[in-house]
């Protein structure tokens, strides 16, 4: 015990010393930190010494250990001391911001949201704070999908950046703003909003790295704007100028330069989650144009820097970067005709969301979406039924529309392929009618449900209907490099022209049907395309041609029929059964052999 001629700041230090001694230590002891923490209340410390120590106290309970209801006790005491103390701002805000974290975490949101609009309330003239909890608050209100209360804070926050000086922060606040509204679809007030944030950030003069980061989330959300609506070739010039920003940042150091405007001191996103972010938009891009080869490139860079940083970040941004970049790369790999390696991959990305309920929230609908389309792939249409059904089930129409059109379009040609779900399918077909009212505003998903008009009118031996769904099918995808729709509309008009009897017109379609797959590589269409050679070369008498066709049409068939056995023997295939409740994990793993990891796969 100190005696009573000793300063009070010596025992005082003495015992913070310990504790962050204690914390630092490796690995930490953090049971002897909260001792030497809980010390100090022995000594009847001033008020400043006591709130300032419930903050720690709740701190390092929060952030090491699972005993929340104490952290939350220490870190109410350091809010509720803390605001009776005149200029003791940090501490204040810092409880305050801490604390409604703790709140949410125990789903106790309404506790977080007052108490933030407390802190929000008095923290006007501590631009930092201020801004920060405006951000909170707003993140809050986009968990709970109240995008509007969300966008009409970053709106206030966006003012309050610009009288207080920070136009770097009111580029932030109104990106934020403009990536929300994207979310609710509002692309008239979007435009106009880019367009000044766009002024903004070219205008700023400011730290390299924060303006380039500014850059990036700019390019970001038009890059995702423009893929959003299928168009995937006027997208380019934004994507490439991304491509370069992201460049630039890697050479650039992080000055440890602090800004001399507090409220400028925020980041978007770290440099290396930047980097995967351009990765995955990448990857996105070259999905939706047919460059599968390229995509599967990117997602490999993407993955192996996504392992190396959640070995030292546990940022939950990081799963759900890994969760899409493994959606988009599933697809690509059930085209190319690899359904074992994505089956696995399914499997892998139902583990990332058992382990995170949030992540599975978000990610059901896609999840049960891709297992639909494994299923299509094995010829198990009953299932890709059910699957589709549980994601339209699942999903949030209000903020998915894209993702129900998809859903929608694959399950109608469940229904055209089992060719006896009339009233359904033509139920669906109304719904995405792309003559008039087609629901949502992407090129891509309105030239792919021409084209599922075409396969139900070629299948009614309509084909004169068929060929002008199919012509505007290929009219729309090669204004925007949909690579995958022109090759399929090109094998069926060509499959169309050989039923009526037209082989030469057939031959002009199949050709480039096949180089394009070729190209893409597009194993179904492949397949389709040398079945169709055959026959053509055969009629036309080309017998060396026809044999040859024959030849790779019979490549194609071994090829498809090994992977088809190899998915279909794995434990996951059963997977396929599964349409409700939490993402199965472990039943479906291998009883013998090495399970199959990430690096294997790649």
């Amino acid at each position: 015990m100190a005696t009573s001629g000793e300063a009070p700041e010596s025992w005082y230090l003495a015992l913070l010393g310990f504790a962050e001694h204690f914390r630092t230590s490796s690995p930490p002891k953090i049971r002897l930190c909260v001792h030497c923490l809980q010390a100090v209340f022995q000594f009847k410390p001033p008020q400043r010494v006591e709130a300032r120590t419930h903050l720690q106290l709740g701190s390092v309970l929060y952030h090491h250990t699972k005993n929340t209801e104490l952290a939350r006790s220490h870190l109410e005491k350091a809010w509720f001391i803390s605001q009776q103390i005149p200029q003791f701002e940090d501490v204040k805000f810092e409880a305050a911001s801490l604390l409604s974290e703790l709140y949410c975490q125990q789903i106790l949101v309404d506790s977080a949201k007052p108490l933030l609009r407390k802190a929000i309330q008095i923290s006007q003239q501590t631009p930092y704070w201020h801004c920060r909890l405006l951000f909170q608050l707003a993140q809050l209100h986009t968990l709970e999908k109240d995008l509007v209360s969300a966008c009409d804070l970053l709106g206030v926050g966006a003012e309050y950046a610009r009288v207080v000086g920070s136009e770097y922060t009111r580029a932030l606040f109104l990106l934020s703003k403009g990536m929300l509204l994207l979310m609710e679809r509002k692309l008239g007030e979007v435009h106009p909003l880019l367009t000044l944030c766009g002024t903004i950030v070219e205008n700023w003069q400011g730290n390299p790295i924060q303006k380039e980061s500014l850059r990036v989330f700019f390019l970001v959300l038009q890059v995702t704007h423009y893929l959003d609506a299928g168009q995937v070739k006027s997208v380019k010039p934004c994507l490439k100028q991304l491509q370069q920003c992201i460049q630039t940042i890697s050479t650039l150091h992080d000055d440890e330069i602090l800004p001399s405007n507090p409220a400028d001191l925020f980041h978007w996103l770290p440099k290396e989650h930047m980097c995967v972010l351009v990765y995955l938009v990448t990857v996105m891009h070259s999905m939706q144009a047919g460059y599968l080869e390229k995509a599967q490139k990117y997602t490999d860079k993407a993955l192996m820097q996504l392992e190396k940083l959640k070995m030292l970040d546990s940022s939950p941004i990081l799963s759900t970067f890994q969760v899409i970049l493994l959606e988009h790369i599933i697809m690509c790999r059930l085209v190319t005709g690899h359904k074992a390696t994505a089956l696995q991959e399914i499997s892998q990305v139902c583990q990332l969301c058992a382990q995170s309920p949030r992540l599975f929230t978000n990610h059901a609908s896609q999840l049960h979406t891709m297992l639909g389309l494994y299923c299509i792939s094995v010829n198990c249409m009953d299932n890709a039924e059910a699957q589709f059904t549980a994601a339209l089930r699942v999903s949030d129409l209000t903020t998915h529309q894209e993702l129900w059109a998809f859903i929608v379009t694959n399950l109608a040609s469940v229904y055209i392929r089992e060719g006896n779900r009339h009233q359904e399918l033509y139920s669906l077909l109304e719904r995405i009618n792309p003559d008039h009212n087609f629901p949502v505003s992407s090129h891509c998903l309105r030239a792919a449900a021409f084209y599922i008009r075409g396969l139900l009118s070629f299948f009614q031996g309509r084909y004169n209907e068929a060929k002008r769904f199919l012509r505007e099918t290929l009219k729309m995808s090669n204004a925007e490099d949909l690579n995958r729709l022109t090759a399929c509309s090109l094998v069926l008009l060509g499959h169309i022209f050989y039923v009526l009897g037209n082989h030469r017109e057939s031959n002009n379609m199949v050709v480039p049907a096949m180089q394009l797959a070729s190209k893409i590589p597009d194993m179904s269409v492949q397949l389709w395309s040398s079945a169709l050679l055959k026959d053509l070369n055969k009629a036309c008498g080309n017998t060396i041609d026809a044999h040859e066709a024959a030849q790779m049409h019979q490549n194609f068939s071994q090829q498809l029929l090994q992977d088809h056995i190899a998915a279909c023997s794995l434990p996951e295939h059963n997977l396929i059964s599964w349409t409700d409740g939490p993402p199965p994990v472990g039943q479906f793993q291998a009883q013998n052999g090495p399970t199959t990891s990430l690096a294997s796969l790649l």
